[in-house]
């Protein structure tokens, strides 16, 4: 592959290589240092790669490879060499623990306005969120595919109703939930 042709394929595939490096590392700056490191790897070895195999595959394992890479000397690098004569150094004095009793009282509550809900809807409801597939509910329901899929969408829409009325604004409490 000539220096041209490959610069070409190259540039082609900028969109796709930027989308791959952002979709591993979740942050636009950590994106486009991943996508540079990739583009001098990928020319500076521009003589390995051999025409008539996939020009797409090379580039994204390059990618990856160096992404992996980077990820492992991050890890090795926060890991904690403990050198001092005193076991218990480490886990002394600034310990921090985590109170989740908000998260907690907050799913007692949603647990309970499910299990308000009535069987008929809560049922397939609770074994969809569990991870069952329609047809699976239905088959163990003995019911019609159609059925389950219109229950579990009333369950929904009653379950977001009494969530509205306890805690108001749907988008406020998706916002805590998130936070």
């Amino acid at each position: 592959m000539s220096t041209v042709d490959f610069d070409q394929n190259f540039i082609n595939l900028e969109s796709s290589l930027r989308s791959f490096a952002y979709n591993l590392t979740k942050n636009e700056e950590d994106a486009h240092d991943l996508y540079q490191e990739t583009a001098l790897r990928a020319v500076s070895n521009r003589e390995k790669f051999n025409p008539g195999t996939n020009f797409k595959a090379w580039l994204f394992t390059i990618m990856k490879n160096i992404f992996i890479n980077n990820y492992r000397k991050k890890v090795k690098k926060n890991t904690i060499i403990d050198s001092t004569e005193n076991m218990y150094f480490l886990n002394s004095g600034s310990v921090v623990i985590s109170n989740d009793a908000g998260a907690n009282m907050l799913m007692n509550e949603l647990n309970g306005m499910i299990n308000s809900l009535e069987d008929s809807i809560r049922i397939p409801f609770m074994k969809h969120f569990e991870g069952f597939k329609y047809q699976e509910i239905a088959d163990e329901l003995v019911l019609p595919l159609g059925t389950v899929k219109s229950r579990i969408f009333f369950a929904r829409k009653a379950l977001k109703a009494k969530i509205i009325a306890h805690y108001g604004d749907y988008n406020l409490v998706r916002a805590k939930l998130t936070a």
